[in-house]
Parts: structure tokens; sequence; C-alpha cells
């Protein structure tokens, strides 16, 4: 089987290498990949990044499963024009994908269809906003509608700084239009998981839990990232708090879904919060996480690309899923001043000299040197038989990788 896989970062590199361990796989064409996936087993890296032209090359290079990374290509419609073309492609409409492409549009959603989640209100209209905002108690989350790369969520300890970002979302618009309009939602004090789960629109099947490290520093200091490291599965992901999680929100949320007729195959990601008052939604994503998947599919044990097909097929209600019975720990190293303005095109050491797999993300092979090329660069990933097995090995990884200005968590895996 010949597949098409779509995008360039650390999830992508992850979903190649899980992808290519299929004996079924024979080639996987990535578009347009990273330094990782240039020398991945079976990996070829086609620079194309435009929709019609992808799906040219699909037609004409017999590609039997085209799998979409990020979720900007499904929010404008890849999915639906591969499928008027006749090709199988793992993924939600555009319709479906506003669950992640518009916060409104999911907030309405969850609370249509009774799924647990935090209060909220929508503005278009800055002063509204402000208006609004002096009614608050604080703190106040405020979040951008539309994609922000995960940067779109400010947490506002006054009215003073909530004031702020609405001028920086709705009249600096930092975001590029993703910021004018905006959610104001209800703080919810706890721990956050993430869980991926895979859907052919009949049954949802959560994977694993995992835990995010969101923000720079140690300590969950400073600004928020695309994700520092993961740990999976998430120590706060109990037996019950599973349980409220799936008669809370997975069975509501598959309801909605199906209710709408919404054109959903593909992977569906719930960022949730643990608080003392339950289990809520936060958010949904349309695809995998990341720094999540490398965490999650180092755990796998089943054939990602038979469950990949088994959920195009809509044959998912009869699958399970296997997983390593033990702990994986995902370390992301970034470029010296991200998630700020950073350098590039710094040269890579080490990464062939890890016991564990190293992801890359932000990287390119330029004359068989990998380089800098990205805020987040790479992470390094290893599972044990217990979490502090898997978190030592992966620091013990990550100090034998080099490039000027390095920089990580010391601390990923502890629950603050």
């Amino acid at each position: 089987m010949k597949i098409l896989l779509i995008g360039s970062g650390g999830r992508e590199h992850a979903l190649a290498w899980k992808l290519a361990q299929s004996s079924a796989v024979e080639k996987i064409y990535c578009a347009p990949g990273n330094g990782g996936t240039a020398v991945e087993a079976k990996c070829e890296n086609i620079n194309i990044d435009d929709i019609d032209e992808q799906l040219k090359f699909a037609q004409e290079n017999n590609i039997e499963l085209t799998v979409v990374g990020p979720e900007a290509p499904l929010v404008d419609g890849i999915v639906d024009k591969f499928k008027a073309a006749g090709l199988k492609i793992f993924g939600p409409s555009a319709v479906a994908a506003q669950l992640e492409g518009s916060k409104s549009f999911s907030k309405d959603f969850m609370k249509k269809y009774g799924v647990k989640t935090a209060e909220y209100a929508v503005f278009t209209d800055r002063d509204e906003a402000l208006k609004y905002l002096e009614t608050c108690s604080y703190p106040i989350v405020i979040k951008a509608d539309g994609l922000a790369a995960g940067k779109g969520v400010v947490i506002s300890e006054d009215y003073s700084n909530a004031a702020q970002t609405i001028e920086d979302f709705m009249v600096s618009d930092i975001f590029k239009g993703s910021g004018k309009k905006v959610v104001i939602e209800e703080f919810l004090d706890g721990v956050e998981a993430s869980i991926l789960s895979i859907t052919d629109g009949n049954v949802i099947i959560p994977f694993i839990s995992s835990k995010d490290h969101k923000q720079i520093f140690d300590k969950n200091q400073g600004p928020n990232t695309g994700g520092m490291g993961a740990i999976c599965p998430n120590p706060y992901c109990t037996e019950e708090v599973l349980e409220k999680f799936e008669k809370g929100i997975l069975e509501p949320t598959l309801k909605g879904i199906q209710e709408e007729n919404m054109d959903y195959i593909g992977i569906i990601f719930f960022g949730l919060m643990i608080t003392k008052k339950g289990v809520y939604a936060l958010e949904y994503n349309v695809r995998m996480g990341d720094p999540e998947t490398q965490a999650v599919l180092t755990l796998m044990e089943s054939d990602l690309s038979d469950l990949i097909l088994a959920a195009v097929d809509k044959k998912l209600s009869n699958y399970e899923v296997k997983w390593f019975d033990g702990h994986s720990c995902c370390i992301v190293a970034a470029s010296e001043g991200y998630p700020g303005k950073y350098q590039t095109g710094l040269n890579i050491a080490g990464v062939d000299s890890v016991d564990g797999k190293v992801f890359i993300a932000g990287a390119v092979l330029e004359d068989g040197v990998l380089k800098t090329a990205g805020g987040r660069v790479l992470a390094a990933v290893n599972k044990g038989t217990t979490l502090e097995e898997a978190i030592e090995k992966s620091y013990k990884d990550m100090e034998k990788v080099k490039f000027s200005g390095i920089y990580y968590r010391k601390d990923i895996g502890t629950i603050y």
C-alpha cells in the first residue's frame, strides 16, 4: 500500500514512523515532510503543500490512502476534495473540522448536545467584550475563535490583562483574523488531560490518555507553546475519571456528530480539565496532538495503518486497540527564544546516538546535515515499565542531542 501523509511536524514524523512498521505499507510520501521523514524507513519527502497539487499527486501515483496530520488542511476542505475524486482519505470533512476550526462553533455544539463544559460567551465586538469583562470573576479564559497554532488561549488574572488580550486579539489582530471573534470562558481549576480518539462516525474509540506540558518554562511558568513535552498515560486519568469522560463528554459528542450528519472519519482529540467538580471538555481537536502523538504512538502495539483503514471502511465497532503495558515520556527541544523570535539553520548533532527515538519537527536535511528550521525542533521519546524509567531514559537521550541554544524543560512528567 502506498500512503500520502500530509504535514511537516513532529506529529507527522511519528505517524510516518508508526505507519512504516506495517508490513502492508510499501511506501509513504510525506508532503512536505521534514528532516526526520527524509531518512525514515519507507518514506520519501515530496515538496508540495497545496491541496490541489496533493490531490493530483495522489491520483497520478496510485495512492491508496491519504492521512492528514495538521488541522489547517482539514478546515480548508482537503477531505471533501479527495472524497469527491473517489480517493480514500483519513480525516473529517470541512464542516466537521469546524469543531476545531471555530471555538464558538464547538462550544455551541457542546451546549446543544449536553457535553460538560465551562460557561462561556462569544463576541465579535470589542466594546461588548470589554463590557462583559467588567462583570466577570477572575481568572477568566479568553480564546481566539479560529486556528492559532495552539497559542490562542490566554488565562487573564485581572481585568487589565483581559482587556489587553482583547486588544491584541480583536484590534491588533495578532492571529491574522483568527482572533476577530473571541470566546470568553469560565476558568476551571484542575489538571488537564489529552485523550486522542479515533472515530468512523459510528463509534469513538479512545486511545490511552496523555498529559501535555504547554508552558515554556519549568513549573508551568511563562507563555503557552505548542507543547514542550508529554507523558502517557496521564496519572490523573483514573478509572473514575475515564468513566465520567465517556458518559459526560464522549457519548454526547458522538450523538451530536450523528444527529448533525457530520462526515467524521478520523481523529477526535478531547482536551479535558479534571476538577473537583467533575471532568469538563475544554476543546476538541480534529487531528492528533503534538507532542501527545509522539508519546501515545510509542505505546501503541496495534498496526496503525490497519486501524485507520478500519475507520475509513466504517468497521471500528469490533476493533480493539492494543497497548504496551507501561509508560512513555516525550521531551521537546526548542530553539533559543521560542515561542518568540529564534534563529534557524543551526547544525544538529547526536540524533543517531540516542537509545530511544528522536522525532524531528522543526528541522530540515541539507546536504546530509540536519539543521534547525523551527521553534520546536525535535523530541526525545522512550517507554518504560514505569513512568520514572521512561522519563530517565528520555532525559539521558536528550543530553546526547546538541545544537546551539538548545532549550528543553527539565521537569516533564512532574504534575503541579
